[in-house]
Formats: C-alpha cells, structure tokens, sequence
C-alpha cells in the first residue's frame, strides 16, 4: 500500500488554561445541584476538540447544553426507577432492571448519533449510521451473552461493539471501516488472564519470603511483634497487588486502543496508533501521585496530560492530501443533503 505522507494528530491544549476552565465548571455545577453539569461538558470538550488539529486543522464541538441536559434527566429518571422500585418489591425492581436493559440499547445508539453529530472538522459534520437492530445487538443480546458463557464471550463482545462504533461511523459520506477480528482481542484477554494469575503466584510468593511460616513458628515473638509483623507483610502485600494493577489497567489501554485504531481506516485512509503501555504507566502513575498530593487540583493537568499523549501517537496515512479529501466529502455532502440529517436532541454520556 503505497501512501503520499503521514499526517499526525496535534495537541495544543495546556493545563493552566483548562484548569480555569474546569475550576469555574466544577463550582458552578456543584451550586446549580448539577445542572450545569451540561454546559459544563460543553465547555470541556469544546476546549478539548479545538485544542486538536490534523493537518493543520482543528476539531469542533457543536452540542447544544439543553440537550446534553436532557439526556441526563432521562439517565437519571429511569436509575431513579430502578432504586425506586427495587427498594419497595424485588419483583418490581427485576421489572424496573428489564425496562432499564430494553431501553439502554436505543439510548446509547442515540447518544452515539448526537457525539457524532455535533463533532466537526474543516467545517464538515461526522455521523454515526448505526442502526438501532445493530445497537441492540452489540449493547444488548451480545454482552447478555458474555455474561452467560462466564466472560469467554467477553472479547468477542469487546470486537462487536467497536466494530458498531467505528464501521457505522461517517465523515462526510465517507464511511469508517474497521477491520479488527475477533481472535485479535482474545490475544489481548488471554495475556491479561496470564498477568492476573502471575501477579496472584508472585504474591503469594513475596508473602511467603516476608515471614508468613516463621512468624508463627518463632515462639520468642512477642504479640506486639507478630502484630506488626502481619500488618508489614499486608502493606507489602497490597502494595505489591496496587502496583500490578496500576501497570495492568495502561497495558491493557495501550494494547486496545493500538488494536481498534490500527484497524480503523476513512475509507482508503488507515489511521496508526502506536501509544505504549509503558508510557501510559509513568503517566498514570504520576498524575496519579500528583492528584493525591494537591487533594484532586491537578487532575485537570492530568487530563491535558493523558489526552496530549494519547492523540500524539495517533496518526493518518491519507493515500491523497486531506485538503482533497476534505473537498470532496464538502462537494459529496452538498450533492446528497447529508449535512441536513436529522438533529439527534439528546446525550446520555457524562
């Protein structure tokens, strides 16, 4: 496959200048009881979409808060029903569960239609085509599936539903293509199962080289002793199992993201990720350590952090120049009444 360049994503965004952005937002949706929660997702990922640019260009969000607002209401009526119900009869909450799983498909298919909707680039509206059969499908019958086979299904449900979100997704009238199978993603869980069962043998065994046998064996301990004894071997130990899961969870982000945007393509365009575990590690490690220091101010450092790393390893291959294919999906567009598809007026995600 030959290719004329790479072209790769920017990210410009800076942690003083989203830090007031999130200050203002957090004090104004805790005053308004959350309400302005919407407006403040409004703001949040404006920032975050004009901050990122591919071949010169930046993204553009266009969500009307109203509707972000009403979507959450409804989110959190039906939750509500659901406590409601399964508080004052089983069965009424087993009825309020069924209502909640048959409604969830469609509300997540419409919010997937409204993100893309309202997300621009040169000027041109992305789109999702999904259909609501497809959705569910891939948000219903398949992961009731993986739950039934005790998660063996789990990453065949993992591949379907990117395959939903990523081949169902539009630029113009230019469709995405994704290309991931399903034995790909069953490569990745069956090297996270490896890792959970390594991290169970290896602490075991860091408890057993701490003592644990001598310490009940060695009668000249005294009580205060062994008392602080377990609770040294218990810190070792926990310690141990947080820092195993603090690389695990990066790992396992890193392996996926590689795998769906590796195989995601614009048409005859493919795209590249190439984020790696171990960079992922030292950055949630750190931005972990420095939330915790600074009582949760640094978090919207972190995120500037986190999306600056995870945009700038991604890339297009573009087989013609983007201003090209940005003036034929506008010319396409224009000819087929595209752009003037139907409002979706409501999003359900936070």
């Amino acid at each position: 496959m030959s290719t004329i360049n790479t072209e790769r994503f920017q990210f410009s965004g800076k942690g003083s200048e989203y830090f007031r952005i999130w200050i203002v937002n957090l004090a104004l949706t805790l005053l308004t009881l959350g309400i302005y929660s919407a407006w403040a997702k409004v703001r949040r990922l404006q920032y975050f979409y004009r901050h990122t640019s591919l071949a010169g260009s930046s993204f553009d969000y266009h969500g009307d808060p109203k509707a972000i607002l009403k979507g959450r209401i409804i989110a959190v009526v039906l939750l509500i029903a659901y406590n409601v119900a399964g508080n004052l009869n089983p069965i009424w909450g087993l009825v309020a569960l069924g209502v909640l799983l048959l409604v969830l498909p469609w509300l997540i298919q419409r919010s997937l239609q409204f993100k893309l909707h309202n997300s621009s680039y040169r000027g041109l509206r992305f789109s999702f085509g999904g259909s609501t059969g497809q959705a569910y499908k891939n948000f219903l019958l398949w992961p009731l599936a993986g739950y039934a086979s005790l998660g063996l299904l789990m990453p065949l449900v993992h591949q379907r539903i990117k395959a939903y979100q990523h081949g169902s997704s539009r630029y113009g009238t230019e469709n995405f293509l994704f290309s991931g199978r399903p034995g790909q993603f069953y490569r990745i869980y069956l090297k996270l199962l490896g890792f959970i069962l390594l991290m169970v043998l290896v602490g075991a065994a860091v408890a057993g080289l701490t003592g644990m046998f001598s310490l009940f064996q060695d009668a000249t301990l005294s009580p205060e002793a062994k008392q602080k004894m377990i609770f040294t071997v218990m810190m070792i130990f926990l310690g141990f199992y947080f820092l195993a899961f603090l690389f695990i969870g990066p790992w396992f982000s890193a392996r996926t993201q590689n795998l769906v945007w590796n195989h995601t393509a614009l048409g005859e365009n493919p795209m590249q990720s190439n984020v790696r575990a171990r960079g992922l590690f030292a950055l949630y490690l750190t931005n972990f350590i420095a939330i915790i220091l600074t009582l949760g101010l640094f978090k919207p450092f972190a995120d500037i952090r986190l999306a600056r790393y995870r945009l700038e390893h991604l890339a297009m291959h573009p087989q013609r120049s983007l201003d090209e294919i940005s003036a034929a999906q506008v010319r396409a567009t224009t000819a087929t009444g595209e752009e003037s598809a139907d409002l979706f007026d409501f999003d359900i995600s936070f």
